[in-house]
């Protein structure tokens, strides 16, 4: 490696050394982000002034945003198992690197969700792509490798590196059932059944993870927020996996009240003080909540399916975020939602859970309040006089420290100056 010894500038301040608890994460899950811009949609500010660059917008000072997320399906042109289409699943690997590549040239931290599977994964969904339906457990080990590998290098080489990395999206029971339909190799914390299988597979995909992106943060993501006991078991039987931060889905609808949360946190905390913990996903309805039933509860007491509602939720979640030091990222999912564009619909049916008000286009006031969770004392890049140069360490330009001298080329932050690195 040469180390060129062009000093592109004293840095007024630099980034101090890596503490994962002073490091905190906002943005956005926003996969459908580019269907939109590419069908035209608008969007405008809430003032109602036009939007020209919706990525630019988040990462201004009037949102502050510093991260987003992307999900990755195997093949998503292909039709869903039982029959249907649906325009957001369309991310393919070139979609990825298209909104990857623009995430990571705008600095934000990048995370992207491997989805496994040519269709949503959830934990009622963890259907294997067909062309891996033939393949023995084996066979399947070493495809999630071969994969997980060709599609970071890719990501890689046109600039969208991850700093996240999600090995599966809610995988609560397991990945890679089989085919459509299929009962077999699901995981249950009452049951040992299948967990090596689980554990197997998920080594796997951490493995090309560290081998192509070593500077990354593997995430496990599971979506039992709302029961402490459950999300326990499941990552004490991923123990031998290889990850550094435990991701969390949480909508109060689906998995409680705000202090079964925070319980849920707690107990995270006590049994793997080593981990950080990231809300990946979370949402509340601003119009036409959907009926009560017996797994959707209404939280419309406690915030009114309102605008103003949905904000007072996520200040009411930031609030509780800021009571557990293990926690230091929160995305939105699918803030970017924006009714239908013209020509060709976006969506289906109107989810009314984005951040963005579907039939006005304008903003809502719960895009504004997503960076309080970045807001609190003592964190973010300090100030260092310009002659100091006792760090040793090296640091990407969002100053996060890396772990050992750069191995790739670009801009890095060094004894307080920035240097261009070149690796032969």
């Amino acid at each position: 490696m040469k180390l060129m010894t062009i000093v592109l500038g004293m840095l007024a301040c630099a980034a101090p050394k890596h503490l994962q608890a002073q490091e905190f994460f906002a943005g956005g899950d926003i996969s459908v982000l580019q269907s939109y811009e590419d069908l035209g949609v608008a969007y405008y500010d809430q003032q109602g002034a036009k939007i020209d660059d919706v990525l630019k917008y988040m990462g201004s000072n009037a949102v502050g945003w510093n991260a987003q997320r992307v999900r990755l399906f195997v093949n998503p042109n292909r039709k869903a198992p039982d029959g249907s289409t649906d325009a957001q699943v369309c991310q393919d690997l070139d979609y990825v690197v298209r909104l990857g590549s623009r995430i990571k040239a705008e600095g934000f931290a990048f995370m992207l969700d491997f989805h496994y599977s040519d269709t949503w994964a959830d934990p009622s969904n963890q259907w294997t792509p067909a062309d891996w339906q033939s393949l023995n457990d084996d066979g399947l080990k070493t495809r999630i490798y071969e994969y997980t590998k060709e599609c970071l290098e890719q990501l890689v080489e046109a600039g969208a590196t991850p700093d996240f990395i999600q090995t599966g999206n809610e995988i609560s029971y397991g990945m890679l059932w089989g085919a459509y339909g299929s009962k077999q190799n699901r995981c249950y914390t009452s049951a040992d059944a299948n967990w090596s299988r689980f554990v197997g597979l998920l080594q796997q995909a951490s493995k090309a993870c560290r081998e192509v992106c070593p500077q990354a943060k593997v995430i496990i993501h599971t979506e039992r927020a709302g029961q402490s006991g459950v999300v326990t078991d499941i990552y004490r039987r991923l123990a031998d996996v290889d990850y550094d931060i435990i991701g969390l889905s949480y909508y109060p609808f689906w998995h409680g009240s705000l202090a079964t949360l925070g319980g849920t946190l707690r107990q995270l905390a006590k049994v793997f003080p080593e981990k950080k913990v990231q809300i990946v996903e979370t949402a509340y309805y601003y119009q036409w909540q959907p009926a009560q039933s017996s797994t959707f509860t209404d939280f419309s007491k406690t915030w009114a399916v309102s605008p103003d509602g949905q904000a007072a939720y996520l200040k009411s979640l930031i609030a509780e975020l800021k009571q557990h030091d293990n926690v230091n990222g929160l995305y939105w999912w699918f803030p970017e939602e924006n009714g239908n564009g013209p020509g060709s619909k976006v969506l289906t049916n109107w989810v009314n859970r984005g951040l963005w008000d579907n039939s006005t286009h304008r903003a809502l006031p719960g895009l504004y309040v997503l960076k309080e969770f970045l807001n609190r004392p003592g964190t973010g890049i300090r100030m260092m006089r310009d002659d100091r140069n006792d760090d040793q360490y090296w640091y990407d330009l969002r100053g996060m420290q890396l772990d050992s001298r750069p191995q790739r080329h670009g801009l890095y932050i060094h004894r307080g100056k920035k240097i261009a690195v070149k690796v032969p």
